[in-house]
């Protein structure tokens, strides 16, 4: 090993206080379009740029690509000429979404597409600055809520502000500003990460998960893919409703405030009850939350299941740690947990799109039940045969 980079816990130097604000700051815009994308694209989607096929496919090539840029940015970037890189993605990210607001159909979802690229990498940033942390779970769990609020006050400003005078192209130029902003945040990230000791000497044995391991992957894939195969249909679900426009912003919004509430709920019970038994609990209130959004509600109960369907959405999310850890004692799958739920999240709006239609996007809720179950089946099939095991 090269030497010693450790500071107070740190792997290489500590971050300024400065430096760690920009470098969430920029993580966050990366990570945006989960919350606003559902708002957004249905609103293409109800002007006739996209159609209903079109709508998942883009969330799908979106959240694909960032998920693959995620992965590679490492090997291809190394941890060097770190304010740049962030720089070049805020800038592509603002003309990306410039570019959204004048495109429509298969070039739209080139475009979505492509804006994953510099959005991945963001990603990859912030979860460079963590891991280095002296408590990455602590860094992981600031992400994950000020993400959330984050994407909270865009859809709620969106909605309110932009919507009714701008249309849906004034949300994407609202994004393209916040990829200037992120350029401008660049400046402000480390100049460079130190090399991890496992990178500098090469010692750590790289090992792949047993099949137990596999299989974990397996359920937070589906579990993620039952969300987005859903919750990508939001907006149009609304629409189908006979909602007022206004409606599926609300529930956006609405959904992103129980995330944070289910988020910190979960944190707190964490350790005191069953994981298991919890995540059961969530998903079958999810799959009843589906229910409800079937029989094209009223908006008051359809506000009400988008709160519940989010509360218990990331109530959850945090349980299928130590089901990965429970099926691969190593460790070795829960570090793939974000690789896995990446492609879940690619994975759902595509299967979403092959059951809707222009005139019923309900075909989403169906797919979206059929992978829940798929999800539970694997988590007690893993958990109730872990002695024989």
């Amino acid at each position: 090993m090269a030497g010693d980079t450790r500071h107070h816990g740190w792997i290489g130097p500590v971050p300024s206080r400065t430096e760690g604000i920009a470098t969430y700051f920029v993580g966050i815009a990366g990570v945006m379009f989960a919350g606003v994308g559902p708002l957004l694209l249905g609103g293409l989607e109800g002007f006739g740029r996209l159609t209903a096929a079109q709508l998942g496919q883009a969330g799908t090539a979106e959240l694909l690509a960032m998920g693959v840029a995620a992965a590679l940015a490492g090997p291809l970037l190394g941890i060097r000429h770190l304010r740049w890189v962030a720089v070049v993605c805020g800038l592509a990210m603002a003309l990306l979404n410039e570019a959204t607001a004048r495109v429509s159909g298969d070039t739209l979802i080139l475009v979505r597409g492509l804006i994953g690229v510099p959005s991945g990498v963001l990603i990859w940033l912030v979860t460079g600055m963590i891991v280095r942390s002296p408590r990455p779970e602590r860094g992981a769990g600031i992400y994950m809520t000020t993400q959330t609020l984050a994407q909270l006050v865009m859809v709620a400003a969106i909605s309110a502000l932009v919507l009714a005078r701008w249309g849906v192209d004034g949300g994407f130029r609202c994004l393209a500003g916040l990829g200037l902003a992120t350029a401008i945040a660049g400046f402000l990230v480390p100049a460079r990460y130190a090399a991890i000791a496992e990178e500098a000497d090469g010692t750590t044995e790289k090992r792949l998960p047993p099949f137990r391991g596999w299989v974990a992957l397996a359920a937070v894939l589906l579990f993620q893919a039952f969300i987005l195969a859903m919750w990508i249909y939001v907006e149009p679900l609304s629409r189908q409703s006979g909602h007022a426009p206004a409606v599926a912003g609300t529930a956006i919004s609405l959904s992103l405030a129980a995330q944070v509430a289910g988020g910190t709920v979960a944190t707190l019970i964490a350790g005191r009850i069953a994981w298991v038994w919890a995540l059961f609990a969530a998903i079958v209130v999810m799959i009843a939350a589906l229910g409800v959004f079937a029989v094209l509600p009223a908006a008051p109960l359809f506000l009400l299941a988008s709160a519940v369907f989010g509360f218990a959405w990331i109530f959850a999310a945090p349980f299928f740690t130590p089901l990965a850890i429970e099926a691969d004692p190593s460790r070795g799958a829960a570090l793939l947990g974000p690789a896995a739920s990446l492609l879940g999240c690619s994975l759902g709006p595509f299967l979403g799109s092959l059951v809707v239609s222009d005139g019923d996007v309900r075909g989403s809720l169906g797919m979206a039940a059929a992978l829940a179950v798929g999800c539970i089946a694997i988590v007690a099939g893993l958990h109730f045969t872990r002695r024989s095991a």
